[in-house]
């Protein structure tokens, strides 16, 4: 299932779910309001929308309020947030070797050879979270705006001291991450030795919808998933990678991050950067840093579209 939260226009957040062009409201189907043939396939997962079709010509010409009412909505009449607006907490890996080299490469650096001893990250701002069609500030003392393509994963139940062999219990599903960045402001900080902070904690979009990992097992490959990743700036596509080729799988991470420390349902972690998959690993001579007015379409397979337009 693709689930989501979304906005009718009332600037009250909803959470529903995505099919066939439409949005289920959650809350009305447990509240038994939506008409009850459309009810009985939404709780069997099945392909209610041909049948919603059917009762909405039952309907008449006030079909489309009597469905609004009900809690079923065109998914063009929505506005899609971000799927878990208020995550308890984001963790952003680093978990693809081609993009630590090539970036640390960029900077005259060779990757340290503790990276291959054990997945790092880093605590994001889980409280700056945008969605799709999300306008993203840069930060006033940065020219230096970068996009990162990744995938995050989120957790589903509680868990502590989790082994990597486990770990997909503990995952509810996947969802497009971009870890903006302010490379500018990065690069200053992390000399200190701590970080990235500011550099990072103004965005993070996730979304467009949070695809439950069921969706995800035709596609998998032993501890990882075959899902093509593409990154465009105004149309024009200057990444793709895949996220088979992570160095670290999600179990390992999830193994790092809950080693003597509890993970919760909704929290984020990030896989890191695909090879070429940011302005910093690909040069200036491929790309400028983002400006105002640049459209950020990120796109892996499985899990949509995530477009955000530079503010």
């Amino acid at each position: 299932m693709k689930f989501v939260t979304f906005d009718t226009g009332t600037g009250e957040p909803r959470s529903g779910w995505l099919r066939e062009g439409c949005v289920v409201d959650m809350q009305a189907a447990s509240e038994g309001r939506l008409p009850g043939e459309i009810l009985e396939l939404v709780r069997h997962h099945e392909d209610y929308m041909e049948e919603a079709g059917r009762i909405d010509r039952s309907l008449g010409p006030d079909a489309e309020s009597m469905l609004a009412h009900a809690g079923v909505y065109p998914a063009s009449d929505v506005a899609l947030l971000a799927p878990i607006p208020k995550p308890p907490s984001v963790r952003d890996f680093y978990a693809f070797e081609a993009h630590v080299i090539a970036a640390r490469r960029r900077r005259g650096l060779d990757i340290v050879p503790e990276w291959y001893q054990f997945p790092v990250f880093y605590f994001s701002n889980h409280q700056a979270i945008a969605g799709p069609d999300a306008l993203i500030r840069r930060p006033a003392a940065s020219t230096a705006l970068d996009y990162e393509l990744e995938v995050a994963c989120v957790i589903g139940k509680e868990g502590r001291d989790i082994g990597a062999e486990e770990a997909d219990a503990y995952i509810f599903g996947y969802c497009i991450m971009n870890d903006w960045s302010a490379r500018d402001l990065q690069r200053e900080e992390v000399k200190v030795g701590l970080g990235p902070a500011k550099g990072k904690d103004f965005a993070t979009s996730l979304g467009p919808y949070l695809v439950t990992k069921d969706e995800l097992e035709r596609y998998r490959a032993g501890g990882r998933h075959e899902l093509e990743m593409a990154a465009r700036v105004n149309g024009a596509e200057l990444s793709r990678g895949n996220l088979r080729d992570l160095h670290y799988t999600f179990g390992d991470m999830i193994a790092r991050a809950s080693a003597d420390a509890t993970l919760y349902p909704g929290d984020i972690i990030g896989s890191g950067t695909v090879g070429t998959g940011c302005i910093l690993e690909l040069g200036p001579e491929v790309h400028r840093w983002l400006e105002t007015g640049d459209v950020v379409e990120l796109e892996v397979t499985g899990l949509g579209l995530l477009r955000n337009t530079i503010g």
